[in-house]
C-alpha cells in the first residue's frame, strides 16, 4: 500500500492566548506532521489509540476532514486522550503541563488490535515515528513496535525517524532514552534530528558532531536541524548545509543553542514538525536531499509568518504548532 504511517499521539491541548482565554485544539508532535502531509497531497494514515469519550471521537473527525485515514486507530473503553496545557512565559518561553496517566496511546502495541497496526506498518512506503512516539510505550510494546521496524524494512519501506526529546516523557531516565533511541536508529533509514535535543541527550557540542555520531551509526541520510543556521544534510556519505531563506524571526524560543545569524529566520520548536512533513514529501517524489530540505524549510518558514486566524482541524495559527492541528527490546540486525 502506497501511503505513509506515522505513530504517534494526539492530545487535546489548551492553549493560552494574550488575552488570557484559552483555545481548544489537538495537538502531538507527530499528528502535526502527519496534518501537513495530508495537505501536501500524501495518503497518510494515522496509527494512534484513543478513547470512547466525546473529544475522541471529534479528533477521528478532524483527522478524516483532513483527509487522513483512520483505520489504525484503536479504541480502548473507558480512556481519555492526553491532556496538555500551554503557556507562554514573559520571556516568550512556552511552558507545557500535560496529564498523560492513562492515556490511551500509551498501550497502542499492548493492547488486541495492534497485530493490524503492524500489518499495516509492514505495507507502507514509509513509516514516520519520533523520540516522543518511543516514550510512550513499555516494554511489550516497544519490542512489538521495533520487531514490526524490522519487518517493513525487509518488506521496502522505509523508516523515517523524528529524534526529539523530552525528559519529561521518559520520567527523567536520559539513560533508558538512549538505549531506547539507539535501538530505533538502528532501524531508520532516514533520521531527522534537532541538535538542542541532541545537545541536551548526547552532549554533542556541534552539528557537525551529530552528524557525524549518527553517520557512524549507520544512518544512510541525515538532516540536523539547528534553528537559525538552516539544516546540516548527510546523504551518500556527502554532507552539505541548507540555510534559512526568511529573514524573520519570531519570539518564541527554538530548539538551537547557537546564536542566530543576523537576518537568519528563527524556526520555533512546532515548526520543524512542518519541515519533516516538507521534507520526507520531497523525498517520497524523489527529490536529492537538499532539494528536500529546501522545501521543508520553506514549509517551516511559512509557519512562523504572521497571518490570521487558521481554522484547520487542530487548533489556531497563533497556537502552540502555529499549524494544525515485560517484552525485551529486540537486537539490530
Amino acid at each position: 500500500m502506497s501511503r505513509v504511517v506515522a505513530i504517534g499521539e494526539v492530545s487535546i491541548e489548551l492553549f493560552r492566548g494574550d488575552d488570557g482565554r484559552y483555545a481548544l485544539s489537538f495537538g502531538g508532535d507527530v499528528f502535526r506532521t502527519a496534518v501537513r502531509f495530508g495537505r501536501l497531497g500524501v495518503p497518510t494514515a494515522f496509527a494512534t489509540a484513543l478513547g470512547d469519550d466525546p473529544y475522541s471521537r471529534t479528533i477521528i473527525a478532524a483527522m478524516e476532514a483532513e483527509g487522513m485515514a483512520t483505520d489504525l486507530i484503536v479504541r480502548i473503553a473507558g480512556t481519555k486522550p492526553n491532556l496538555t496545557l500551554i503557556d507562554t512565559a514573559t520571556s516568550g518561553e512556552r511552558l507545557v503541563h500535560g496529564w498523560r496517566d492513562g492515556a490511551p496511546a500509551h498501550h497502542l502495541f499492548s493492547v488486541h488490535g495492534w497485530g493490524a497496526v503492524a500489518e499495516a506498518m509492514t505495507l507502507a512506503r514509509l513509516v514516520y515515528i519520533s523520540g516522543i512516539t518511543l516514550s510512550l510505550y513499555d516494554n511489550v510494546g516497544l519490542g512489538r513496535l521495533l520487531a514490526t521496524l524490522e519487518v517493513a524494512r525487509e518488506r521496502g519501506a522505509r523508516i523515517a525517524f523524528a529524534g526529539r526529546f523530552q525528559p519529561q516523557g521518559w520520567g527523567g531516565d536520559a539513560a533508558r532514552a538512549r538505549a531506547v533511541l539507539a535501538e530505533a536508529l538502528c532501524r531508520t533509514d532516514i533520521a531527522l534530528v534537532n541538535f538542542a535535543d541532541e545537545a541536551l541527550l548526547y552532549g554533542d557540542v556541534s552539528p557537525a558532531a551529530t552528524l557525524d555520531r549518527l553517520a557512524a551509526a549507520g544512518i544512510a541520510e541525515v538532516a540536523v536541524k539547528t534553528g537559525a543556521e538552516g539544516v546540516l544534510v548527510m546523504s551518500g556519505g556527502e554532507a552539505s548545509r541548507v540555510a534559512t531563506e526568511q529573514p524573520t524571526t519570531t519570539g518564541q524560543t527554538t530548539t538551537d543553542q547557537a546564536d542566530p545569524q543576523e537576518g537568519a529566520a528563527v524556526i520555533p520548536v512546532a515548526a520543524w514538525e512542518e519541515f519533516d512533513a516538507g521534507y520526507l514529501a520531497a523525498r517520497l517524489n524523489n527529490q536529492p536531499p537538499e532539494a528536500a530540505a529546501r522545501a521543508g524549510l520553506r514549509l517551516a518558514e511559512d509557519a512562523i509568518r504572521p497571518r490570521g486566524p487558521d481554522k484547520a482541524a487542530n487548533g489556531p495559527r497563533n497556537g502552540p504548532a502555529k499549524d494544525p492541528i515485560g517484552g525485551q527490546v529486540p537486537p539490530c540486525h
